[in-house]
């Protein structure tokens, strides 16, 4: 059984930097497509960031290209998530994600995803 588990998570001021980090344990890393959603308090879980199996292909939500990159380390069994030029708007619980696409898990949201981290507060302040 596929095991997820987020650290990096924590409060950050308007314009500053974090980067997420998954570990993934209890399965084949090479078979799942990774991604990173979030959910803010009082609305749904939103898709954010997945890459592909080897982790070339990125898919992002509007609102963080250019600002967030999504890569993974298959030796390692990690995916990242760095988070520039944060905004009060990313402030939600992130929540690692294993599913069978990237593009799935873009297009699908989350029914797309086999497996959910616990997440992750990050918290941005003004």
């Amino acid at each position: 059984q596929v095991h997820l588990v987020e650290s990096g998570g924590g409060l950050v001021q308007t314009g500053g930097s974090l980067r997420l980090s998954c570990e993934f344990s209890g399965g084949t890393f090479g078979n799942y497509a990774m991604g990173w959603y979030r959910q803010a308090p009082g609305k749904e879980r939103d898709f954010v960031s997945s890459c592909s199996r080897s982790g070339v292909t990125q898919y992002y939500t509007d609102s963080v290209k250019g600002r967030f990159t999504i890569s993974r380390d298959n030796e390692k069994k990690m995916v990242y998530l760095q988070m520039n030029m944060l905004q009060v708007d990313d402030t939600a619980v992130y929540y690692c994600a294993a599913g069978r696409s990237g593009a799935a898990m873009a297009d699908g949201g989350p029914p797309s995803v086999d497996a959910w981290g616990q997440g992750t507060q990050i918290t941005v302040s003004l």
